[in-house]
């Protein structure tokens, strides 16, 4: 009797704390909604549209009232959309009471595909006649990228600037597994797959470190002369000034090399800033933030048009252990609602991704290719369309990517981790009964047998030419001509485009006039798909993604992705198309 009513007054106590929990929550919430509801979306003239672009850019935009309000506490940079930021920048360019884009971004977390998206964008409202300038204490590398773009680049005289090249850094995993007695076995086709080189080698393979090479310094180019030619300076110059490490230079050195405009403090800049918007010395500027401004619609905006051009968005790995990844079902079942849909006269389909599942990348081809039969389908790549990626945008009619996409990498594998010297080393041992010859196939706990080796292996190479001749469908050519560019390799948008694996350089904004030309519209109006999630969906699933990040980078750091790797391994499928590991470019 005395053990049930301790446990009877448990449970009461632990009903009593779950809804204080849940009531707490739901105050946040209608807290969070609330004052959402209360800032009122207005605009003065002469106003100053403020870009801070300091946090993570994925590709859309979600509201997330959880997030948001975490982000305020800890008083860090939230999550912000490509598509606002886009749509913000070409919203301005035509409004006539925005003066012009102060750009803060000094420490944005993007790709240089996602920069060059909003710096083209920047580049195109500059046309108006309209300034952009950027100021901030610290500007990394690429935030520099997207600075450069400015009439002015100011920096704090106290600031840093990093520009020193780039690199490109992968981690290898052999060692520590040897040391675990947990052997890799590989199966590829394609001698530039590194993807399943960190666990079988210490360091790059040669073939590996030449694809590397090759389109680190295709992206590197690219930057150096989009530079040179913002800041009028030759591409000598540009390399010059990273080669002489401006990070360490004093300030003389730093204003020399040419790369910023000024050093100076924010009262300073706030002065320059009011006489560009006509605003009297003793009052405040009229400005306007990116979230503030998204609530402002557009004048030629029509919610009424019926043709459409829908845009699908395809980011993260295909099929992984990611939340927030692409899940093949749910991609196909939005590209088939899109087929069907009579008023969508085209699709755009936005693939940011490294690839992941075989076998859901040749899901989502089957709906690519499908729609293509009844509508025009264009691809957008963002900074990643490879490997998967590239398999689920071979099918369209256009494929549109930027000179620093990372695309290609057409080629499979599979591994298979054999643990018996680990089990030995504590003691396990395993035995059992079979009815048939391969009824264990695949073990963890041994060591593949030969003809199970050339089994597993001619599934492999039967992968590869199913890749290859998606491809060689797709764009119109051989298997044999996309088998000399494939084999695993990942190329630069720029190399892209020289061996025809791409038809185009630009963004979706591009992509999207692309559709529109192939469609015969004039007058249309973008939807998003797939739809978003309702507010308290978002609000569950963001305080999952929270604590799961959360208590993973408090433990590790940054090294937190490594754990990441071994997670994405276990649960993934055991044949994959997708790029290398946590290739790390800066």
């Amino acid at each position: 009797m005395k053990k049930f009513f301790k446990y009877l007054l448990a449970t009461f106590l632990g009903g009593i704390a779950s809804a204080f929990t849940l009531f707490l929550l739901l105050i946040i919430f209608i807290a969070a909604l609330a004052s959402g509801g209360d800032q009122k979306a207005s605009i003065e003239d002469n106003s100053l549209l403020i870009l801070k672009l300091n946090g993570e850019i994925v590709e859309r935009h979600q509201d997330n009232p959880l997030e948001e309000l975490l982000a305020e506490i800890n008083e860090q940079p939230g999550r912000e959309g490509l598509n606002r930021i886009l749509k913000n920048i070409t919203k301005a360019k035509t409004d006539d009471r925005i003066s012009g884009i102060l750009l803060e971004s000094g420490m944005m977390e993007a790709g240089y595909a996602t920069i060059e998206e909003i710096r083209n964008a920047l580049l195109d409202f500059k046309s108006s006649g309209k300034f952009v300038y950027s100021y901030s204490p610290v500007y990394t590398q690429k935030a520099y990228y997207l600075a450069s773009v400015a009439d002015k680049v100011y920096m704090n005289p106290g600031g840093l600037l990093v520009f020193k090249g780039l690199h490109a850094s992968r981690t290898f995993f052999k060692n520590t597994l040897e040391k675990l007695g947990v052997e890799m076995q590989i199966f590829r086709h394609g001698k530039f797959k590194s993807a399943v080189e960190p666990f079988t080698l210490d360091k790059m393979s040669e073939s590996s470190r030449l694809q590397t090479e090759v389109y680190v310094n295709s992206i590197w180019k690219h930057l150096t002369q989009k530079i040179a030619e913002a800041r009028g300076l030759s591409e000598d110059e540009v390399n010059r000034a990273a080669e002489t490490l401006q990070l360490f230079k004093d300030d003389d050195a730093l204003m020399s090399s040419g790369l910023i405009d000024g050093l100076i403090y924010k009262d300073e800049l706030i002065t320059e800033l009011k006489k560009l918007t006509n605003t009297d010395e003793s009052e405040d500027i009229n400005s306007i933030t990116n979230a503030q401004y998204a609530n402002i619609s557009a004048s030629k905006e029509s919610k009424f048009e019926r043709n459409k051009i829908a845009i699908i968005y395809a980011e993260g790995e295909i099929d992984g252990s990611d939340k927030d990844g692409i899940k093949s079902e749910k991609l196909s079942r939005e590209i088939r609602k899109a087929r069907r849909d009579s008023s969508i006269k085209a699709i755009v389909l936005r693939v940011n991704s490294p690839g992941g599942s075989a076998l859901g990348s040749d899901i989502i081809w089957r709906e690519v290719k499908l729609a293509k039969e009844t509508k025009p389908v264009v691809v957008s790549m963002g900074d990643l369309a490879a490997s998967g990626g590239y398999y689920i945008s071979c099918a369209a009619d256009y494929i549109v990517a930027h000179p620093n996409t990372l695309t290609g990498s057409i080629g499979i594998f599979g591994m298979v981790p054999n643990t018996e010297g680990l089990m030995n080393k504590i003691g396990l041992t395993f035995d059992g009964v079979k009815t048939n010859k391969y009824a264990d196939m695949p073990s963890m706990v041994r060591p593949f047998s030969a003809d199970e080796t050339e089994i597993f292996q001619a599934f492999i190479e039967k992968g590869y030419d199913k890749f290859i001749s998606r491809c060689a469908e797709g764009r119109n050519t051989s298997k044999d001509a996309i088998d000399k560019i494939g084999q695993g390799r990942v190329w630069s948008g720029s190399n892209s485009l020289d061996i025809e694996l791409i038809d185009e350089l630009g963004g979706i904004n591009r992509a999207i006039e692309v559709a529109k030309e192939k469609a015969g519209l004039e007058n249309y109006r973008i939807i998003e798909l797939p739809e978003l999630e309702d507010p308290i969906s978002q609000i569950m699933r963001g305080m999952t993604n929270e604590a799961r990040l959360f208590i993973g980078k408090s433990l590790m750091g940054e090294e937190y992705k490594y754990l990441k790797t071994i997670e994405d391994l276990k649960n993934g499928d055991q044949i994959q198309a997708r790029m290398p590991y946590n290739l790390t470019i800066k």
